[in-house]
């Protein structure tokens, strides 16, 4: 016959377990999670660092092959990284190097395999003809990691827009 403190000794031995293996797994998914945020943060880096620098070889990477934009230009949907080297390659050729190229409140969302990002970035330099040139953009961007790697399968650029008038309003300043 089994004592009754041995059997609540055995369920508390067991539940016990079962608590530090939940809390385990726990802090090892945040774990992950920070882990993938500080990658994401990196390769967010990297792209400012790219286009400050206007090299396309530096920005291309982080963008998937199914990469879907809503860019600040038209036509309404970009496809693939092919348009958005197109788009990065009609956006350097109005200005002179570097770009100034700020982004301020990153804010990161990290899941298992997703992530979704958002910021304001702020855009200055000179154009070809010498004008200087500053603005701020809304950027919206989502992640996916495949095999191992955080890569862009949809961004979206905007300004704000006045209705009354129908023009971009690129003078608001965070």
């Amino acid at each position: 016959m089994i004592k009754r403190s041995a059997v609540f000794s055995i369920l508390s031995g067991a539940l016990g377990a079962a608590v530090a293996a939940g809390v385990l797994s726990c802090d090892r998914r945040k774990e992950s999670r920070v882990r993938d945020e500080a990658a994401i943060r990196s390769r967010i880096e990297k792209l400012v660092e790219g286009i400050q620098a206007m090299d396309l070889v530096r920005i291309l990477p982080i963008y998937a092959p199914e990469i879907v934009s809503f860019d600040i230009e038209p036509p309404l949907r970009h496809f693939g990284p092919e348009a958005k080297e197109k788009n990065w390659m009609r956006a350097f050729s109005v200005y002179q190097p570097p770009l100034g190229y700020e982004v301020r409140d990153l804010a990161i969302s990290v899941g298992d395999d997703v992530a979704f990002a958002h910021s304001l970035a702020h855009v200055s330099g000179t154009t070809k003809n010498g004008t200087k040139s500053e603005y701020w953009v809304r950027w919206t961007t989502c992640l996916r990691k495949i095999e191992g790697e955080w890569l862009v399968v949809h961004d979206q650029i905007s300004v704000p827009l006045d209705f009354q008038s129908g023009r971009a309003m690129l003078d608001l300043k965070p």
